[in-house]
């Protein structure tokens, strides 16, 4: 059975792991890993470049894999599996499927979809409605709002032990040493995560965080801070930031500009972690277009050890973390250790 399963994914072209298990596909795990292996590999060409290209979708399934373990413990000891509260307003089709991943490790999914005019205090209601429900361990209220509603307002009144990292409580206990944050948000949480695996060390090193989004470049900063790296912030107003970057043992950006930093920008050795994405136009490219990430990668792999890149594309590791984080809130307020 796994062979004729590796024979129709090793065939396909449009299918990512991401994919799979958004649709909902229970597959062997060793073929997960070979479809990553291979869809990391045809990302960037040959294998052969000086710099070491990581596989960012190997460690999103391993870790997938720990989620649905630990979820199926807590099941069995206490009875509890921990529950995701989705909240939709409007037009929200481009919007992460959660269902799917949630169902594939066992956490419970809960999903309002509210129309495009329902009211502000409608919305407020429905949110305090899942703040109170001892079944839901964390509340993702979907972006953008309609414009008739006050963005901030609406993710404010998200419980601090439910929300998914950003709530301004959240981030000032990020800041604050020797205090521990409900949730850390997920996409810095990843990057953090990806050198963990990857046994780069970041104790010690000069790092630097290309861009300063409350989203992105001010928690990956913080994050850093704690793992403690010396730690500098790039961003528009930042005067040559070349001679910056050039002294660093960790870059990460995330701003979004194609090809920004060029193979001039980095220290030999130094390692890359690339979140940006931005799609040019490419007329060999099957739909025109093609993502480009912030680092020069051609370039890059010429100077850099390692690079990570395009983090945060197909949303799978993104995921993962967001259910990671649901999994902490769960064990957290079922005091399951």
């Amino acid at each position: 059975m796994e062979a004729n399963i590796m024979r129709s994914l090793m065939g396909c072209t449009s299918f990512t792991p991401s994919v799979l298990i958004q649709k909902g596909a229970i597959i062997p795990r060793r073929c997960i890993y070979h479809l990553c292996l291979r869809t990391a590999v045809s990302a960037h060409g040959s294998s052969s470049d000086a710099a070491m290209v990581i596989d960012k979708q190997k460690v999103a399934v391993d870790i997938l894999h720990e989620i649905r373990t630990e979820v199926s413990r807590m099941k069995e000891s206490i009875g509890m599996v921990p529950g995701l509260a989705v909240l939709h307003v409007g037009d929200t089709k481009l919007s992460t499927p959660y269902w799917a991943p949630c169902g594939f490790v066992g956490i419970r999914s809960f999903e309002v979809h509210l129309a495009e005019d329902t009211t502000e205090e409608k919305t407020l209601e429905c949110v305090s409605s899942f703040n109170d429900d001892p079944c839901v361990h964390g509340i993702l209220v979907e972006l953008p709002l309609p414009t008739h509603m006050d963005e901030h307002k609406i993710l404010n009144a998200v419980s601090i032990e439910k929300d998914k990292g950003f709530h301004p409580l959240n981030i000032g206990l990020l800041a604050m040493r020797g205090r521990e944050p409900f949730f850390l948000p997920q996409t810095p949480k990843a990057c953090i995560e990806l050198l963990h695996r990857n046994n780069i060390e970041i104790k010690g090193k000069r790092a630097v965080v290309i861009g300063r989004s409350n989203t992105f470049g001010i928690p990956a900063a913080l994050l850093l801070q704690r793992e403690d790296a010396t730690v500098t912030i790039i961003h528009s107003k930042t005067k040559n930031p070349q001679d910056i970057t050039r002294q660093a043992d960790i870059i990460i950006s995330a701003v979004g500009k194609p090809n920004m930093v060029r193979g001039s920008w980095i220290k030999p050795g130094a390692i890359i972690v690339d979140v940006g994405i931005s799609f040019v136009r490419d007329r060999t490219a099957p739909d025109g277009f093609r993502w480009v990430g912030d680092i020069c990668y051609e370039e890059a792999c010429e100077v850099a050890s390692a690079i990570i890149t395009d983090v945060g594309g197909d949303g799978l590791l993104e995921s993962d973390m967001l259910l990671s984080n649901i999994l902490t809130s769960a064990k957290r307020i079922h005091k399951f250790l």
